[in-house]
């Protein structure tokens, strides 16, 4: 009698396994200090206020407002520490010589990858942002989920208080102010202005040590990090995720009925 075949267990890939590993650091300098940094830094002139805020050892998540595709280069070229975000797994299993190209660049400024296999996206940058923040390094992560398209800040999502939480590690809010202008959507660069980067002091969330499963505590971590960054960006703040909110546009100019998404709400 033979046994009754079993499913085979899917396992991650190992190519984005290895990519979380912390590795990728000396491609990280090189383009931060030689390549990329140095002349972005000669024709924008960024503003930098509050640095003193982020820790000079020791994980914590910088949680940030999300303008323009170039945030994720302003914000960190503003620190010593190289800050870790999260991008697709796609980025990272390519084959051949571009493969190899793109999953170093990724690697090299700072990305990890979102980790599908047995979960949403969302639950893939939780174990993600845990694996970087048990190494003890700096996680950025933009609690609104998406860019804003009109300037105004909108409701962030639970994920960044439940990562809090969990992780134990402070959170230090973040806010950008004009990269919008540099590079707004659909365009690499539209102005040359010189954007502002401001960190806040840290936040301190121990006080909700074990409710990391409770959902009102976790909405009320994530809106005290919300007024934080609308503090520092000087952004009009929405109550309502950003996603509905450009739902709610497109079907405005479409004429198509309102229909809103669980998830939106």
């Amino acid at each position: 009698m033979t046994e009754p075949a079993q499913s085979p267990r899917r396992e991650p890939d190992q190519a984005v396994v290895d990519a979380g590993d912390g590795d990728g650091k000396g491609i990280y300098w090189v383009l931060k200090n030689l390549v990329v940094g140095p002349p972005v830094k000669r024709v924008f002139r960024p503003n930098v206020v509050g640095a003193e805020h982020i820790p000079a050892t020791g994980a914590a998540i910088i949680a940030s407002n999300h303008l323009s595709y170039a945030d994720w280069i302003f914000m960190p070229l503003a620190l010593r520490r190289r800050v870790t975000f999260v991008a697709k797994s796609d980025y990272f299993t390519g084959a051949g010589i571009k493969g190899r190209f793109q999953r170093g660049f990724f690697k090299g400024t700072g990305q990890v990858p979102i980790d599908r296999s047995g979960g949403s996206a969302s639950e893939g940058a939780m174990r993600a942002g845990m694996k970087v923040l048990e190494r003890g390094e700096l996680f950025g992560i933009y609690p609104e989920g998406t860019r804003s398209h009109d300037g105004r800040l909108y409701k962030g999502r639970t994920g960044v208080a439940r990562l809090a939480l969990e992780a134990k590690v402070p959170v230090i809010p973040c806010g950008v102010i004009g990269t919008d202008v540099v590079a707004p959507p659909g365009k690499i660069v539209a102005s040359f202005a010189s954007p502002t980067v401001k960190f806040g002091e840290p936040l301190d969330f121990s006080r909700y040590e074990g409710m990391e499963s409770d959902r009102l505590i976790l909405r009320a971590v994530t809106d005290e990090i919300m007024y934080k960054i609308m503090e520092l960006s000087g952004q009009e703040y929405l109550d309502m995720y950003a996603t509905k909110a450009k739902a709610l546009e497109g079907r405005a100019v479409t004429g198509a009925p309102d229909r809103v998404r669980k998830t939106d709400t």
